[in-house]
């Protein structure tokens, strides 16, 4: 499925649940599998900075939870409120790359609506997953 307006709003509207006092720095992450599920994620921070989740990964662990696996994922859309589109963060590609196949569809936006397309191995090249163990 190609990026639509669609991605657009229902990230928007994820990244409204973010918990971010700390920071201010809103992520909002917009899941979509293969079967047609969506999940959502927003970043949880805590005042212990180090246990805080990010927007992409509580996406991710949502679909996980609720029993998807490695390869039912379809697309990736996240948000941010920046002048451009932010990418993920170190930790939330070795996730993605876990759990994603390398050439499912990232869509990074911003709150102006700007849209760039990556792919799970453009963000990590070289990654090394479970793929690699051959599970």
């Amino acid at each position: 499925m190609a990026y639509t307006q669609e991605h657009y709003e229902k990230v928007r509207e994820a990244q409204k649940r973010s918990y971010s006092p700390y920071s201010n720095f809103k992520v909002g992450a917009y899941l979509r599998t293969k079967d047609g599920k969506e999940f959502f994620g927003a970043n949880v921070e805590n005042a212990a900075y180090g246990e805080a989740i990010c927007g992409e990964r509580s996406s991710l662990v949502a679909a996980i939870s609720q029993g998807y696996r490695p390869g039912d994922f379809e697309s990736l859309t996240v948000t941010v409120d920046a002048d451009k589109p932010s990418s993920p963060c170190g930790s939330c590609r070795q996730v993605i790359n876990e759990l994603c196949d390398d050439d499912m569809p990232i869509y990074l936006t911003n709150h102006k609506g700007d849209m760039i397309e990556t792919t799970v191995a453009e963000l990590l090249p070289l990654g090394f997953s479970g793929k690699d163990l051959n599970i």
